[in-house]
């Protein structure tokens, strides 16, 4: 059988006989079906075609994994480096042996995470290359784990997989949409790993909050004000966002502030 992965978002799917009829996460209303409809997919497909994995020092003892030429939403992995092991966070929609080769070498997986099923990617083909390291999915978006697996592991709230990283519930564009803190990042001054959760915006000093990115749909004050929450607790200087050049390299704290206070502002303009 095939493990289906969705051309678009770059989800994969259950091993099938042949593909599923819908990817349910471009059917919902924050993705999209491409117009000739839905396509699919296998890792050996993508890999003839010539994708192929890539690998950046990006800041000590945190590697940046991408694929090129981009496949689905076109997020690259973060790999956290711990002394007690390592995460692997928001894995994009291919994986080769090069990028495990390369893992293999910074020691392996502890666990796999992702900010949200956008970027669930082939995480259940990375636990498997790695002994079945867990693979933290929060209870809230347990219905979107497109690909069951014994390794796939629920929580809520908050959640440490290693000394000194936290994954933090966020909600906003999921339910349970999600962060990393990593308290060690930007030179000990802490940074967040966001995805889109909170994502970083094109001038790389803002952030903003949906609830669909590509069909503009916004997200109403009060999930606003429980995302700053979520992260209040948290000391960071550093976002990394889900893409290459999406990362607001210090005064990221006050940035995401400044940035919900911007979408709020706006929000209450036409208010009554």
């Amino acid at each position: 059988m095939t493990a289906w992965i969705c051309a678009t978002c770059g989800v994969q799917h259950v091993d099938t006989p042949g593909p599923p009829r819908t990817c349910p996460i471009c059917a919902d209303e924050r993705q999209w079906v491409p117009r000739d409809g839905q396509r699919w997919t296998t890792l050996e497909e993508l890999a003839a075609a010539g994708h192929r994995t890539v690998s950046r020092e990006l800041e000590p003892n945190l590697v940046g994994i991408g694929v090129e030429p981009s496949f689905g939403i076109g997020q690259r992995a973060l790999l956290v480096r711990t002394p007690a092991g390592n995460l692997l966070w928001d894995p994009p929609g291919f994986l080769d042996d090069a990028a495990i080769a390369r893992v293999r070498e910074l020691g392996g997986l502890a666990a796999v995470a992702a900010s949200h099923p956008h970027f669930y990617g082939v995480q259940v083909e990375w636990s498997h290359a790695f002994g079945g390291a867990p693979v933290l999915v929060p209870e809230a978006d347990r219905e979107w784990v497109m690909r069951p697996d014994p390794a796939v592991t629920f929580w809520a709230g908050t959640y440490s997989p290693l000394p000194g990283v936290t994954l933090v519930q966020c909600g906003g564009h999921f339910d349970g949409s999600a962060v990393v803190h990593w308290r060690d990042g930007a030179d000990g001054r802490g940074a967040l790993f966001t995805g889109d959760t909170i994502t970083v915006v094109a001038d790389r000093h803002h952030v903003s909050f949906m609830r669909s990115y590509p069909n503009l749909i916004p997200l109403p004050a009060e999930e606003i004000e429980r995302i700053l929450a979520a992260v209040a607790p948290y000391a960071y200087d550093r976002v990394y966002g889900g893409w290459w050049d999406r990362v607001i390299e210090d005064g990221a704290e006050r940035a995401v502030r400044r940035s919900a206070d911007r979408y709020l502002a706006w929000l209450r303009v036409h208010r009554p």
